[in-house]
């Protein structure tokens, strides 16, 4: 007979960061209220025992208690009882984190004010004289949240609480994404995390070579992969220095430091290698080829056609191992429709060159797996050439089982 509620089958599925961890999920009257789902799930994911908080009057009209239920797998807390449901839910050690999501700014004034009219500000009242972490998403008209009262209230409240700022669009002050309060809730929770004291150096992005002042040899690189183990990365405690290149992503992580060409990553990465970081991940993809000289002026299209003799690029990632044998090494080796077994031979043939740990390698001619998209199917291969495979699954998702792994393999090296 099973012993736990069927929505809890997905618990842990994409990863085990929030492993162990009870979290409350607070929902306010917001017509943002319905995100709270995706929310739920997301934490899940990740491993967490999600538990939800709302006022009746929420329940009742804008996000029914059986939604969130059915979400979380938990009793929905909706009203205060003699089974003191505030305290249970956050009093000393009752639990590891309370995320307000969304969060009004009605809730917002109260909780600054220590009022606790609501089963959402109780658990507030009592979590922030408790000190469990707390964070909070505000959502309201882009006007209301410009209100300076409205600001003097978050300004107190942030000197004990995390806030996860909105998006201004159309008027509205919108409320953050689940996945970014998912990475919130790791790097608050992952302070003591599996990465914790760790510096890892990661490599993301194309580069792109002169050809003449205007024109460049460059590859559709996207840089998402990249970015996106940077972001799980420091949500599971590590010290990160990103060296980017080209692409559509937005660069965060503990450094940053942008970078144009293929002698430029290289400069950058020797440097960093030197500081003695404890991971390298190389999920750049540097472009093989350059132009054997470049042009000072503007090549003229009229003129007809050119010949452009090109020379390959310097392989960084050779370069890695020769000067610290001991650093743990993440390649990756992207190909173009090819079998399962060859993808993986010329993988492991690459993994053997560069004296990797571990090489990631995904076929971009695959369905989900072009330049560009925000999914990936990859195999990620070992010195004794075992293969863990990810189908297809959100680069988010690949980057946090890639560290997780590289984990597993650092507690046995």
């Amino acid at each position: 007979m099973r012993g736990v509620h069927p929505s809890k089958d997905i618990t842990g599925s994409d990863g085990s960061e929030l492993a162990g961890k009870k979290i409350v999920l607070c929902i306010t009257g917001s017509v943002a209220a319905y995100r709270a789902i995706d929310m739920a799930r997301l934490l899940m994911r990740r491993g967490a025992d999600v538990h939800a908080v709302m006022s009746q009057s929420t329940a009742s009209t804008l996000l029914h208690a059986d939604m969130m239920e059915w979400a979380t797998g938990n009793e929905v807390v909706t009203k205060l009882t003699g089974r003191l449901e505030h305290v249970a839910l956050a009093d000393y050690d009752m639990s590891d984190l309370v995320i307000v999501y969304p969060c009004t700014a009605n809730t917002i004034g109260k909780a600054a004010s220590g009022i606790d009219d609501t089963p959402v500000t109780s658990v507030l009242s009592v979590a922030l004289g408790s000190k469990i972490p707390v964070i909070i998403a505000p959502t309201m008209h882009e006007a209301m949240y410009g209100n300076e009262f409205i600001q003097q209230n978050v300004e107190r409240l942030k000197k004990r609480a995390t806030f996860v700022e909105p998006t201004m669009e159309e008027g509205k002050a919108k409320v953050a994404e689940p996945e970014d309060m998912l990475r919130a809730a790791i790097a608050v929770l992952g302070k003591g995390g599996p990465l914790a004291g760790m510096k890892i150096l990661i490599t993301a992005g194309s580069t792109a070579e002169q050809i003449d002042p205007i024109r460049v040899i460059t590859n559709a690189s996207s840089g998402k992969m990249g970015a996106a183990i940077a972001r799980e990365a420091e949500g599971m405690g590590a010290q990160v220095t990103l060296v980017y290149g080209h692409g559509t992503e937005t660069p965060t992580a503990s450094k940053v430091i942008r970078v144009g060409t293929g002698d430029e990553m290289r400069d950058a990465v020797l440097t960093e290698l030197k500081k003695g970081p404890d991971v390298v991940i190389m999920a750049a993809a540097v472009a093989d080829f350059k132009p054997a000289s470049r042009s000072a002026k503007k090549l003229d299209t009229r003129s007809g056609g050119i010949k452009l003799p090109l020379v390959p690029t310097k392989k960084i990632v050779d370069e890695i191992k020769k000067m610290d044998r001991d650093v743990f090494l993440v390649a990756f080796k992207a190909d173009y429709n090819v079998s399962d077994s060859a993808l993986v031979d010329k993988a492991f043939n690459k993994l053997k060159e560069c004296n990797a740990d571990l090489v990631v390698a995904n076929d971009l001619g695959r369905k989900g797996s072009a330049a560009g998209s925000d999914t990936a199917e990859v195999f990620i291969i070992d010195g004794k050439k075992r293969v863990s495979h990810i189908p297809e699954s959100s680069k988010q998702q690949v980057a946090s089982k890639l560290l997780n792994l590289v984990v597993q393999k650092l507690k046995h090296n």
